[in-house]
Protein backbone atom coordinates (compact mmCIF):
# COMPACT_ATOMS: atom_id res chain seq x y z
CA UNK A 1 0.00 0.00 0.00
CA UNK A 2 1.04 3.52 -1.07
CA UNK A 3 1.08 5.55 2.18
CA UNK A 4 1.80 9.31 2.07
CA UNK A 5 4.71 10.92 4.25
CA UNK A 6 3.57 13.67 6.02
CA UNK A 7 5.25 16.54 7.22
CA UNK A 8 7.59 16.30 10.24
CA UNK A 9 6.41 16.23 13.97
CA UNK A 10 7.61 19.73 15.07
CA UNK A 11 6.93 19.14 18.67
CA UNK A 12 9.82 20.06 21.20
CA UNK A 13 9.09 17.38 23.41
CA UNK A 14 9.90 14.86 20.32
CA UNK A 15 13.90 15.67 20.40
CA UNK A 16 16.06 12.92 20.66
CA UNK A 17 17.11 13.05 23.90
CA UNK A 18 13.65 12.69 25.05
CA UNK A 19 14.56 8.87 24.22
CA UNK A 20 17.25 8.69 27.13
CA UNK A 21 14.63 10.33 29.51
CA UNK A 22 11.18 7.97 28.28
CA UNK A 23 11.29 5.18 30.55
CA UNK A 24 10.45 4.79 34.40
CA UNK A 25 13.30 3.07 36.17
CA UNK A 26 11.05 3.10 39.45
CA UNK A 27 8.26 1.54 37.36
CA UNK A 28 10.32 -1.37 35.19
CA UNK A 29 11.82 -2.27 38.78
CA UNK A 30 8.31 -3.01 40.52
CA UNK A 31 6.63 -6.67 40.88
CA UNK A 32 5.18 -7.17 37.05
CA UNK A 33 1.75 -7.90 39.29
CA UNK A 34 2.03 -4.45 40.83
CA UNK A 35 1.70 -2.58 37.69
CA UNK A 36 -1.08 -0.48 37.45
CA UNK A 37 -0.66 1.35 34.29
CA UNK A 38 -2.51 1.88 31.41
CA UNK A 39 -1.32 0.31 28.31
CA UNK A 40 -2.62 2.06 24.82
CA UNK A 41 -1.68 0.12 21.13
CA UNK A 42 -2.48 1.68 18.17
CA UNK A 43 -3.07 -0.81 14.95
CA UNK A 44 -4.17 -0.68 11.72
CA UNK A 45 -7.27 -2.04 10.41
CA UNK A 46 -5.97 -5.52 9.12
CA UNK A 47 -5.51 -6.76 12.93
CA UNK A 48 -8.99 -6.16 13.68
CA UNK A 49 -10.23 -7.64 10.01
CA UNK A 50 -8.09 -10.20 9.54
CA UNK A 51 -6.15 -11.58 12.74
CA UNK A 52 -8.47 -10.47 16.03
CA UNK A 53 -7.61 -13.58 17.87
CA UNK A 54 -3.69 -12.98 17.47
CA UNK A 55 -4.85 -9.42 19.45
CA UNK A 56 -7.07 -11.50 21.96
CA UNK A 57 -4.52 -14.23 22.48
CA UNK A 58 -1.46 -11.64 23.43
CA UNK A 59 -3.70 -9.19 25.36
CA UNK A 60 -4.03 -12.65 27.44
CA UNK A 61 -0.70 -14.05 27.62
CA UNK A 62 0.28 -10.31 28.84
CA UNK A 63 -1.93 -10.08 31.02
CA UNK A 64 -0.44 -13.41 32.45
CA UNK A 65 2.18 -11.12 33.61
CA UNK A 66 1.24 -7.70 34.11
CA UNK A 67 -2.79 -8.95 35.65
CA UNK A 68 -3.31 -5.11 36.75
CA UNK A 69 -2.10 -3.49 33.36
CA UNK A 70 -5.24 -2.03 31.14
CA UNK A 71 -4.18 -2.75 28.00
CA UNK A 72 -6.27 -0.59 25.33
CA UNK A 73 -6.29 -1.60 21.59
CA UNK A 74 -7.41 1.12 18.86
CA UNK A 75 -7.79 0.62 15.70
CA UNK A 76 -6.65 3.26 12.95
CA UNK A 77 -6.99 4.00 9.38
CA UNK A 78 -3.69 4.34 6.87
CA UNK A 79 -5.89 7.26 5.56
CA UNK A 80 -5.78 9.46 8.90
CA UNK A 81 -3.64 8.12 10.99
CA UNK A 82 -0.22 10.05 10.68
CA UNK A 83 -2.43 13.37 11.20
CA UNK A 84 -3.70 11.63 14.63
CA UNK A 85 -0.03 10.51 15.86
CA UNK A 86 1.17 13.84 14.61
CA UNK A 87 -1.74 15.76 16.98
CA UNK A 88 -1.58 12.82 19.61
CA UNK A 89 2.38 13.22 20.12
CA UNK A 90 2.10 16.97 20.39
CA UNK A 91 -0.16 16.82 23.88
CA UNK A 92 -0.18 14.09 26.63
CA UNK A 93 -2.63 11.50 25.20
CA UNK A 94 -0.40 9.50 22.69
CA UNK A 95 0.05 5.63 22.51
CA UNK A 96 2.74 3.66 23.99
CA UNK A 97 2.95 1.12 21.27
CA UNK A 98 2.09 2.17 17.33
CA UNK A 99 2.15 0.26 14.16
CA UNK A 100 4.03 2.15 11.17
CA UNK A 101 4.08 1.27 7.86
CA UNK A 102 7.57 1.40 7.14
CA UNK A 103 7.19 4.63 4.99
CA UNK A 104 6.66 6.37 7.63
CA UNK A 105 9.08 5.17 10.01
CA UNK A 106 11.91 7.41 9.37
CA UNK A 107 10.28 10.67 9.66
CA UNK A 108 9.64 9.70 13.44
CA UNK A 109 13.14 8.34 14.11
CA UNK A 110 14.85 11.51 13.58
CA UNK A 111 12.30 13.31 15.38
CA UNK A 112 12.89 11.22 18.35
CA UNK A 113 9.63 10.03 18.81
CA UNK A 114 10.49 6.55 18.41
CA UNK A 115 11.80 4.72 21.45
CA UNK A 116 15.22 2.68 21.14
CA UNK A 117 14.52 -1.37 20.50
CA UNK A 118 16.97 -3.57 22.41
CA UNK A 119 17.00 -6.91 20.49
CA UNK A 120 17.63 -8.98 23.40
CA UNK A 121 14.09 -8.47 23.83
CA UNK A 122 12.91 -10.32 20.68
CA UNK A 123 12.38 -14.01 19.57
CA UNK A 124 13.17 -13.43 16.18
CA UNK A 125 15.46 -10.54 16.06
CA UNK A 126 18.70 -12.70 14.50
CA UNK A 127 16.17 -13.38 11.98
CA UNK A 128 14.09 -10.49 11.32
CA UNK A 129 13.92 -9.60 7.48
CA UNK A 130 16.37 -7.46 6.41
CA UNK A 131 13.89 -5.18 4.47
CA UNK A 132 11.67 -4.39 7.28
CA UNK A 133 15.16 -4.29 9.89
CA UNK A 134 16.58 -1.73 7.75
CA UNK A 135 13.53 0.34 7.82
CA UNK A 136 13.66 0.70 11.51
CA UNK A 137 17.57 1.20 11.73
CA UNK A 138 19.53 4.74 11.72
CA UNK A 139 23.10 5.45 12.70
CA UNK A 140 23.80 1.83 14.12
CA UNK A 141 20.43 1.57 16.19
CA UNK A 142 17.25 0.14 16.30
CA UNK A 143 14.06 2.06 16.65
CA UNK A 144 11.06 -0.49 15.64
CA UNK A 145 10.17 -3.96 15.30
CA UNK A 146 9.21 -5.56 12.42
CA UNK A 147 5.55 -7.19 11.92
CA UNK A 148 4.37 -8.09 8.85
CA UNK A 149 6.19 -7.80 4.91
CA UNK A 150 4.44 -7.80 1.90
CA UNK A 151 5.73 -7.51 -1.73
CA UNK A 152 4.49 -6.88 -5.11
CA UNK A 153 3.82 -9.35 -7.82
CA UNK A 154 1.94 -10.57 -11.24
CA UNK A 155 -1.98 -10.35 -10.86
CA UNK A 156 -3.41 -11.81 -13.99
CA UNK A 157 -6.68 -12.38 -15.67
CA UNK A 158 -6.40 -16.41 -16.07
CA UNK A 159 -9.02 -16.21 -18.91
CA UNK A 160 -7.52 -13.22 -20.90
CA UNK A 161 -3.73 -15.09 -20.87
CA UNK A 162 -5.06 -18.10 -22.38
CA UNK A 163 -7.35 -16.87 -24.97
CA UNK A 164 -4.22 -15.43 -26.26
CA UNK A 165 -1.46 -17.53 -25.60
CA UNK A 166 -3.57 -21.39 -24.99
CA UNK A 167 -2.33 -21.44 -21.35
CA UNK A 168 -3.32 -19.46 -18.24
CA UNK A 169 0.43 -20.05 -16.70
CA UNK A 170 1.95 -16.74 -16.46
CA UNK A 171 5.77 -17.52 -18.30
CA UNK A 172 8.58 -16.92 -15.69
CA UNK A 173 11.32 -15.98 -18.36
CA UNK A 174 10.71 -12.15 -19.25
CA UNK A 175 11.17 -12.64 -23.16
CA UNK A 176 8.77 -15.38 -22.63
CA UNK A 177 6.56 -13.36 -20.99
CA UNK A 178 6.80 -10.34 -23.37
CA UNK A 179 6.24 -12.91 -26.20
CA UNK A 180 3.14 -13.77 -24.40
CA UNK A 181 1.85 -10.16 -23.17
CA UNK A 182 2.45 -9.71 -27.86
CA UNK A 183 -0.25 -12.33 -28.04
CA UNK A 184 -2.83 -11.49 -25.76
CA UNK A 185 -2.23 -8.11 -27.24
CA UNK A 186 -3.23 -8.84 -30.36
CA UNK A 187 -6.79 -11.10 -29.36
CA UNK A 188 -8.05 -8.29 -27.38
CA UNK A 189 -7.20 -5.44 -29.82
CA UNK A 190 -9.58 -7.51 -32.16
CA UNK A 191 -12.15 -6.53 -29.39
CA UNK A 192 -11.31 -3.44 -27.56
CA UNK A 193 -8.45 -1.34 -28.99
CA UNK A 194 -7.94 0.18 -24.97
CA UNK A 195 -7.33 -2.85 -23.62
CA UNK A 196 -4.14 -3.73 -22.22
CA UNK A 197 -2.78 -6.89 -21.93
CA UNK A 198 0.56 -5.55 -19.49
CA UNK A 199 -1.21 -2.86 -17.67
CA UNK A 200 1.88 -0.03 -16.20
CA UNK A 201 0.54 3.44 -15.55
CA UNK A 202 3.34 5.32 -16.53
CA UNK A 203 4.11 7.65 -13.10
CA UNK A 204 3.80 3.99 -11.19
CA UNK A 205 7.26 4.96 -9.52
CA UNK A 206 7.36 1.70 -7.81
CA UNK A 207 7.18 -0.45 -10.49
CA UNK A 208 9.87 1.43 -12.46
CA UNK A 209 12.01 1.77 -9.66
CA UNK A 210 11.91 -1.89 -9.49
CA UNK A 211 13.66 -2.39 -13.19
CA UNK A 212 16.03 0.75 -11.81
CA UNK A 213 16.74 -2.16 -9.29
CA UNK A 214 17.04 -5.22 -11.90
CA UNK A 215 19.84 -3.48 -13.70
CA UNK A 216 21.70 -2.66 -10.18
CA UNK A 217 20.67 0.77 -10.15
CA UNK A 218 19.27 2.98 -7.40
CA UNK A 219 17.77 5.99 -6.76
CA UNK A 220 20.35 7.35 -4.50
CA UNK A 221 23.61 6.55 -2.54
CA UNK A 222 24.93 7.29 0.71
CA UNK A 223 28.36 8.70 0.86
CA UNK A 224 30.32 7.59 3.51
CA UNK A 225 33.05 10.34 2.96
CA UNK A 226 30.64 13.48 2.60
CA UNK A 227 28.09 11.81 5.25
CA UNK A 228 25.27 12.01 2.73
CA UNK A 229 23.11 10.82 0.13
CA UNK A 230 23.44 11.68 -3.03
CA UNK A 231 21.16 10.67 -5.98
CA UNK A 232 22.07 8.61 -8.93
CA UNK A 233 19.59 7.73 -10.69
CA UNK A 234 21.69 9.19 -13.85
CA UNK A 235 23.95 6.05 -13.65
CA UNK A 236 23.70 3.70 -16.84
CA UNK A 237 22.37 1.09 -14.63
CA UNK A 238 19.47 3.64 -13.63
CA UNK A 239 18.78 4.62 -17.01
CA UNK A 240 18.66 1.27 -18.56
CA UNK A 241 16.33 0.27 -15.74
CA UNK A 242 13.93 3.55 -16.62
CA UNK A 243 14.39 2.88 -20.84
CA UNK A 244 13.09 -0.60 -19.97
CA UNK A 245 10.22 0.08 -18.04
CA UNK A 246 8.90 3.30 -20.49
CA UNK A 247 9.50 0.65 -23.05
CA UNK A 248 7.02 -1.64 -22.02
CA UNK A 249 4.84 1.21 -20.67
CA UNK A 250 5.00 2.49 -24.45
CA UNK A 251 4.76 -0.62 -26.46
CA UNK A 252 2.06 -2.37 -23.48
CA UNK A 253 -0.28 0.58 -22.18
CA UNK A 254 -3.54 1.04 -24.50
CA UNK A 255 -4.93 3.56 -21.97
CA UNK A 256 -3.53 6.56 -20.71
CA UNK A 257 0.60 6.20 -20.05
CA UNK A 258 0.47 9.80 -18.19
CA UNK A 259 -1.44 7.96 -15.15
CA UNK A 260 -0.45 6.01 -11.54
CA UNK A 261 -1.25 3.21 -10.00
CA UNK A 262 -4.27 4.42 -8.07
CA UNK A 263 -6.31 2.75 -9.95
CA UNK A 264 -5.29 0.00 -11.56
CA UNK A 265 -7.16 -2.72 -9.89
CA UNK A 266 -10.20 -0.49 -11.32
CA UNK A 267 -8.98 -0.94 -15.08
CA UNK A 268 -8.41 -4.86 -14.76
CA UNK A 269 -12.14 -4.87 -12.74
CA UNK A 270 -13.24 -3.51 -15.96
CA UNK A 271 -11.80 -6.40 -17.61
CA UNK A 272 -9.33 -3.51 -19.43
CA UNK A 273 -6.02 -5.34 -18.51
CA UNK A 274 -5.01 -8.47 -18.09
CA UNK A 275 -1.89 -7.91 -16.38
CA UNK A 276 -0.64 -5.69 -13.37
CA UNK A 277 1.56 -5.45 -10.96
CA UNK A 278 0.75 -5.03 -7.37
CA UNK A 279 0.53 -6.38 -3.89
CA UNK A 280 -1.03 -9.29 -2.87
CA UNK A 281 -3.83 -8.46 -1.29
CA UNK A 282 -4.99 -6.23 -4.88
CA UNK A 283 -5.79 -9.01 -6.75
CA UNK A 284 -8.92 -9.08 -4.13
CA UNK A 285 -9.77 -5.52 -4.98
CA UNK A 286 -10.05 -6.52 -8.08
CA UNK A 287 -12.89 -8.92 -7.48
CA UNK A 288 -14.63 -7.46 -4.14
CA UNK A 289 -13.43 -3.81 -3.76
CA UNK A 290 -15.57 -1.00 -3.93
CA UNK A 291 -15.43 -1.11 -8.27
CA UNK A 292 -14.83 -4.45 -7.82
CA UNK A 293 -16.34 -7.38 -10.39
CA UNK A 294 -17.69 -10.23 -8.57
CA UNK A 295 -17.54 -11.78 -12.45
CA UNK A 296 -14.19 -12.49 -11.95
CA UNK A 297 -14.34 -14.04 -8.86
CA UNK A 298 -11.65 -17.68 -9.50
CA UNK A 299 -10.55 -15.93 -12.33
CA UNK A 300 -6.75 -14.33 -11.44
CA UNK A 301 -4.31 -15.61 -10.49
CA UNK A 302 -0.99 -13.89 -8.96
CA UNK A 303 2.76 -15.15 -9.88
CA UNK A 304 6.52 -13.66 -9.39
CA UNK A 305 6.53 -10.81 -12.05
CA UNK A 306 9.15 -12.22 -14.57
CA UNK A 307 12.33 -9.26 -14.52
CA UNK A 308 15.20 -9.12 -16.96
CA UNK A 309 18.70 -10.91 -17.34
CA UNK A 310 16.78 -14.16 -16.23
CA UNK A 311 15.84 -13.31 -12.49
CA UNK A 312 12.60 -12.36 -10.89
CA UNK A 313 11.90 -8.46 -11.05
CA UNK A 314 13.12 -7.20 -7.12
CA UNK A 315 10.01 -5.80 -5.54
CA UNK A 316 9.74 -2.89 -2.94
CA UNK A 317 9.27 -4.52 0.09
CA UNK A 318 6.34 -2.89 1.82
CA UNK A 319 4.89 -4.27 5.42
CA UNK A 320 4.28 -2.79 9.03
CA UNK A 321 6.31 -2.29 12.02
CA UNK A 322 5.71 -1.88 15.41
CA UNK A 323 7.19 1.27 17.72
CA UNK A 324 7.22 2.48 21.43
CA UNK A 325 6.95 6.21 21.61
CA UNK A 326 9.89 8.20 23.38
CA UNK A 327 8.30 9.83 25.74
CA UNK A 328 5.87 7.20 27.27
CA UNK A 329 6.52 6.18 30.36
CA UNK A 330 5.40 2.74 29.63
CA UNK A 331 8.06 1.68 27.41
CA UNK A 332 9.04 -1.82 29.05
CA UNK A 333 5.65 -2.60 29.25
CA UNK A 334 5.25 -1.26 25.09
CA UNK A 335 8.19 -3.60 24.53
CA UNK A 336 6.92 -6.56 26.31
CA UNK A 337 3.39 -6.63 24.54
CA UNK A 338 5.74 -5.81 20.98
CA UNK A 339 7.77 -9.03 21.94
CA UNK A 340 4.63 -11.42 22.51
CA UNK A 341 2.74 -9.48 19.37
CA UNK A 342 5.46 -10.56 17.17
CA UNK A 343 7.32 -13.44 18.37
CA UNK A 344 7.61 -17.04 16.93
CA UNK A 345 3.84 -18.20 18.24
CA UNK A 346 2.34 -14.81 17.06
CA UNK A 347 4.16 -15.19 13.53
CA UNK A 348 2.65 -18.22 13.37
CA UNK A 349 -0.99 -16.67 13.34
CA UNK A 350 -0.03 -14.55 10.79
CA UNK A 351 1.86 -17.39 8.00
CA UNK A 352 -1.66 -19.43 8.51
CA UNK A 353 -3.33 -16.47 7.16
CA UNK A 354 -1.12 -16.35 4.23
CA UNK A 355 0.37 -13.21 5.72
CA UNK A 356 4.08 -12.93 5.42
CA UNK A 357 6.13 -13.09 8.74
CA UNK A 358 8.55 -10.18 9.84
CA UNK A 359 11.80 -13.74 9.75
CA UNK A 360 13.52 -15.53 7.33
CA UNK A 361 12.82 -18.78 9.39
CA UNK A 362 8.79 -18.45 9.67
CA UNK A 363 8.89 -17.25 5.85
CA UNK A 364 10.82 -20.08 4.15
CA UNK A 365 7.96 -22.57 4.29
CA UNK A 366 5.24 -19.82 2.32
CA UNK A 367 7.64 -20.25 -0.35
CA UNK A 368 6.36 -23.45 -1.30
CA UNK A 369 2.78 -22.64 -0.61
CA UNK A 370 1.05 -22.39 -3.60
CA UNK A 371 -0.89 -19.12 -2.06
CA UNK A 372 2.34 -17.09 -1.40
CA UNK A 373 5.18 -18.53 -3.39
CA UNK A 374 5.46 -15.48 -5.46
CA UNK A 375 5.03 -12.83 -2.87
CA UNK A 376 7.55 -14.91 -0.41
CA UNK A 377 10.03 -15.54 -3.04
CA UNK A 378 9.81 -11.88 -3.92
CA UNK A 379 10.65 -10.52 -0.17
CA UNK A 380 14.28 -11.58 0.00
CA UNK A 381 15.80 -9.62 -3.04
CA UNK A 382 13.54 -6.80 -2.49
CA UNK A 383 14.50 -3.44 -2.47
CA UNK A 384 13.40 -0.44 -0.01
CA UNK A 385 13.33 3.71 -0.75
CA UNK A 386 17.00 5.78 0.35
CA UNK A 387 16.55 5.70 3.98
CA UNK A 388 17.63 9.47 4.47
CA UNK A 389 16.18 11.97 6.47
CA UNK A 390 14.78 14.02 3.18
CA UNK A 391 13.26 11.11 1.50
CA UNK A 392 9.76 12.39 2.78
CA UNK A 393 10.54 15.77 0.81
CA UNK A 394 10.73 13.57 -2.15
CA UNK A 395 7.82 11.88 -2.38
CA UNK A 396 5.80 15.14 -1.57
CA UNK A 397 7.63 16.59 -4.83
CA UNK A 398 6.70 13.90 -6.83
CA UNK A 399 10.13 13.89 -7.73
CA UNK A 400 10.21 10.38 -9.38
CA UNK A 401 6.76 10.44 -10.81
CA UNK A 402 8.25 14.32 -12.77
CA UNK A 403 11.00 12.02 -13.85
CA UNK A 404 8.91 9.26 -15.84
CA UNK A 405 6.24 12.18 -17.01
CA UNK A 406 9.55 13.98 -18.42
CA UNK A 407 10.47 10.61 -20.12
CA UNK A 408 7.01 9.96 -21.69
CA UNK A 409 6.84 13.60 -22.87
CA UNK A 410 10.19 12.91 -24.96
CA UNK A 411 13.16 14.28 -22.89
CA UNK A 412 15.89 11.88 -22.81
CA UNK A 413 16.20 9.60 -20.32
CA UNK A 414 20.03 11.34 -19.49
CA UNK A 415 18.64 15.17 -19.44
CA UNK A 416 15.38 13.79 -17.64
CA UNK A 417 17.73 11.80 -14.76
CA UNK A 418 19.71 14.69 -14.47
CA UNK A 419 17.25 17.05 -13.64
CA UNK A 420 15.54 14.67 -11.35
CA UNK A 421 19.03 13.56 -9.76
CA UNK A 422 19.74 17.69 -9.18
CA UNK A 423 15.82 18.18 -7.61
CA UNK A 424 16.32 14.86 -5.07
CA UNK A 425 19.97 16.41 -4.25
CA UNK A 426 18.37 19.86 -3.31
CA UNK A 427 16.18 17.57 -1.02
CA UNK A 428 16.71 14.23 0.05
CA UNK A 429 19.29 15.33 3.14
CA UNK A 430 17.01 17.83 4.38
CA UNK A 431 16.46 17.41 8.35
CA UNK A 432 12.41 18.72 8.94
Amino acid sequence: MKRKLIAAIGVAGMLVSVAACGSDDKASSKDPKDRKENLTVWLMGEARTTWPELVKDVNAEFNKKYPNVKVSVQYQQWGDKVKKLDTALGGDKFPDVVELGNTETMQYILNGALGEIDTKKYENSDTWIKGLKDTCSFEGKLYCVPYYASARLGIYNKDMLKAGTGSDVLPQDEAKFLEAMDKVSAELGKKDKRASSLYYPGRYWYAAMSYVAAFGGKIATYDEGAKEWKASLSTPEAQQGLTHFVDLVKKYNKADQTKDEQDHTNVMANEKAAVIYGQAWEAGNVVTGENGNPKLEGKLATAGMPGPNGKALPSFIGGSDLATISKSKNQDLAEDWISIFTNAKSMEVLASKNILPNNEKQLEPLKAKPETAAIANAVPDAWFTPIAPGWAAVEKEESLEKLLLDILKGTSVADATKKADAEINGLINQKA
